[in-house]
């Protein structure tokens, strides 16, 4: 099976190493193609394109758009995009507007605890100060020993239900499959098991998905167990979805897989770049 990794994330928005590194890494663990999609941004990809020419990567241009649905923030991965698409470029740029607003709202809340100082600790690990997120607020917390690893931040202080948590409203979905599919890219719940979504509920996004162009699952990535992969590859062929993958790579350390780390599909899968080969190499896919 080919070594694919069609979602990561480099220093443009929240992952450690720069767009040139996270490909080098890539190659050194085998990873034939490869997609960057950093949260709600797409400068990377130029710098990512030219490191994974010289390293014989197969490269796709990727993003993962934040998007409210009910309520709720999913993650949309766009593949294959065209990032000079005027409608995409307009978009993120309107979505990354709301991040600073987002992390003042963190700041205060993490501030109501007694934890002071978490904006400016934040900004320090922020490579773009557009794209601060929740991750760089986690990186602070650690090394202010609030917590072990970034990970065990998110589920203390980051999510739901949490006192560093505050809601926000992202991109609808609808607008984001429109920039993905204008840009002729392919739409791709990411991490679909992530969350916490009800049968029925979940059959209803599905079904909004479905209805508004999506193209795949991301079936087999690092937060999914074993059960939920065999669970949305049936979703994905009950659907007539395609499947995807991706490593949710963030940094060494941070991550549940590494680049290049994936498990196989579940049986009977149609994988999303077997409708790449304008892009891919036929002979790669074949």
């Amino acid at each position: 099976m080919l070594n694919i990794d069609l979602h990561c994330h480099s220093s443009i928005s929240d992952g450690v190493l720069t767009p040139e590194q996270l490909v080098e890494r890539a190659a050194q663990r085998g990873v034939e193609i490869l997609a960057l999609t950093d949260h709600d941004d797409i400068a990377g990809l130029v710098e990512a394109r030219k490191a994974a020419e010289a390293k014989s990567i197969t490269f796709i241009n990727g993003v993962e758009i934040s998007v409210s649905w009910r309520g709720r923030t999913l993650h949309i991965v766009g593949l294959d995009i065209d990032p000079d698409y005027a409608p995409l470029v307009e978009g993120l740029t309107a979505v990354r507007a709301g991040r600073a607003q987002r992390a003042r709202n963190i700041a205060a809340e993490l501030e109501k605890i007694g934890i002071q100082g978490s904006l400016e600790g934040a900004y320090t690990y922020v490579g773009v100060r557009s794209l601060i997120g929740r991750t760089h607020f986690a990186r602070f917390l650690v090394e202010q020993g609030y917590a072990k690893d970034v990970k065990s931040v998110f589920k203390k202080y980051l999510v739901k239900g949490k006192p560093g948590y505050t809601p926000h409203e992202w991109a609808p979905l609808s607008d984001a499959l429109s920039w993905i599919r204008g840009s002729g890219g392919h739409a791709v719940i990411a991490h679909p098991g992530r969350y916490g979504l009800g049968k029925n509920v979940l059959s209803d996004l599905l079904d909004e998905f479905c209805a508004l162009g999506g193209s795949a699952l991301e079936v087999v990535t690092s937060s999914h167990t074993p059960e939920q992969m065999q669970l949305f590859a049936q979703h994905a062929n009950n659907r007539n979805l395609l499947a995807s993958c991706g490593s949710d790579f963030h940094g060494p350390g941070e991550s549940y897989f590494d680049l290049g780390q994936l498990p196989e599909f579940p049986l009977g899968c149609t994988p999303v770049w077997q409708q790449w080969k304008n892009t891919v190499n036929a002979e790669l896919i074949d």
